[in-house]
């Protein structure tokens, strides 16, 4: 079965929204737990725009599932969060800090000393390492070559190619996640995954272990209510 982790930012952006605490974010998370999710997915950004650094300290001790910080490394203040609340998993994305969502995976070739040093930085914490990367075999070889514990497929373009009808769009997944396995990298995939593309990823991705979800996921329990959206991805992920 591949895990589903609720990316729970536009939780954190409908509060914000407003002001005060409704809704509240800590209990988003802890009824996510209770609704049947594996993993508790935010995603900081230097700005607040919507998870809060202080949102990543109250989080961690309601999160008993997998706790999964994403964020770009460049940023001292994201490393220094990362080593305070101890997730079970730091995703590593080079998203810029006026980037609406995050938009490319890393060139694991081109930055491979940085990243490298960061990720041993992590490990040596016993926290687990993914790196965000495009479907490319080349950037599957860079993060074995730094030392990533995991992969994350930024899957976009397939999620966009998908709803055209153009299936097809899975083909360099496939083949990067069957790369990925020889080279024994777990596999993880996120980005507009939705109740209408993930039952094909999942089938046609060899291993797949998790799944970060959030825009499409919340959008979805607008219509159908959130312990019913949860359950549904944990169907078509079994």
């Amino acid at each position: 079965m591949t895990k589903l982790s609720v990316n729970i930012n536009k939780i954190a952006t409908l509060r914000n929204a407003r002001g005060g605490n409704v809704p509240n974010l800590v209990q988003v998370a802890k009824d996510i737990q209770k609704f049947g999710a594996q993993g508790i997915t935010i995603h900081p950004r230097p700005d607040e725009r919507h998870i809060r650094y202080q949102d990543a300290r109250d989080l961690k001790s309601v999160v008993y599932t997998e706790y999964n910080i994403e964020g770009n490394p460049r940023e001292q203040s994201f490393i220094d969060l990362v080593l305070e609340c101890q997730p079970t998993q730091v995703t590593l994305v080079p998203d810029a800090n006026d980037n609406l969502t995050s938009n490319a995976g890393w060139n694991t070739i081109e930055h491979k000393g940085f990243l490298s040093e960061i990720i041993q930085e992590f490990q040596r914490n016993n926290i687990r390492t993914s790196v965000f990367v495009d479907p490319s075999l080349e950037m599957v070889e860079g993060a074995k070559a730094i030392g990533a514990d995991r992969i994350e497929l930024y899957t976009e373009v397939f999620a966009h190619q998908f709803g055209l009808g153009n299936k097809n769009a899975v083909l360099p997944y496939i083949e990067a996640a069957q790369l990925a396995n020889q080279l024994g990298l777990g596999i993880n995939a996120g980005h507009d995954l939705s109740l209408d593309n993930i039952l094909y990823f999942k089938q046609s991705i060899p291993n797949l272990l998790e799944v970060s979800i959030g825009h499409a996921l919340i959008v979805e329990s607008i219509y159908l209510g959130l312990d019913n959206v949860v359950n549904m991805y944990l169907h078509k992920l079994k």
